[in-house]
């Protein structure tokens, strides 16, 4: 089936001398994965890979078979050529710790145009803005209602939130996050990407980081802790 879609890179992978895997969320069918043959050879080759950037986000025809195996691109364009993404390292460090945490939480090969959505709309207002300390963080935890796991917050005057069933609770119990780290937490559900980006300081940021990190593991069968979260935290120290 040929489809006409926007794309959101999520990863690519060399296969070989020359060709590359990358993995796309696709507004029209969720989680796909596609053969790149030659990217890495011929005069163009440069500007093929220069598509499969880390949350690049493109306009695709391909062809869908739909069998569990890889498809193939017919066309490719930038559907949003980023300004800034891509050469300001404080984004683009950001954006390779969001795509890889994205690679290991978006599985479903169907369509979830409100997340497509929301992810597109947070890209374009990352690429325009500079004051951006937050922005993952504000991301992660805004992506988890459209994965299902977004926090109850009906008890939130509690004092203790717990990770596992995604609560606040008056008890601190083996799996709930201390009365200090419930405060942050509670701190940055209320933050929006407009806020004030000097909310929290490094520490705190680091704080969150990790709390939202094993509240993903908590909550998503198979997650991997990201490889990059350490270059973030250098980045952003």
């Amino acid at each position: 089936m040929l489809v006409k879609t926007k794309a959101i890179v999520l990863s690519s992978i060399k296969f070989q001398e020359k060709s590359l895997i990358v993995k796309c969320f696709t507004q029209s069918n969720g989680l796909k994965s596609y053969f790149v043959r030659d990217a890495f050879s011929g005069r163009k080759s440069n500007q093929k890979i220069a598509y499969f950037q880390p949350l690049s986000i493109l306009e695709i025809e391909a062809v869908h078979k739909n069998k569990g195996t890889l498809e193939n691109f017919k066309e490719i364009k930038t559907a949003i050529p980023f300004q800034s993404i891509h050469s300001d390292i404080f984004k683009s460090t950001m954006v390779l710790f969001i795509s890889e945490i994205l690679h290991h939480s978006i599985h479903e090969e169907e369509k979830n145009e409100a997340l497509f959505t929301f992810l597109e709309t947070a890209l374009l207002w990352l690429d325009t803005h500079n004051e951006i300390a937050n922005f993952h963080l504000i991301l992660l935890l805004e992506t988890t209602k459209y994965l299902g796991f977004y926090p109850d917050v009906s008890d939130r005057d509690m004092p203790f939130f717990e990770m596992t069933e995604g609560v606040f609770t008056p008890f601190h119990g083996m799996s709930s996050l201390t009365e200090h780290e419930t405060n942050l937490f509670k701190k940055l559900i209320d933050l929006k990407f407009d806020n004030d980006q000097k909310i929290f300081h490094v520490i705190e940021r680091q704080i969150l980081l990790k709390i939202l990190i094993d509240y993903y593991s908590f909550h998503l069968d198979g997650f991997k802790k990201p490889k990059s979260v350490e270059v973030l935290k250098e980045v952003f120290a």
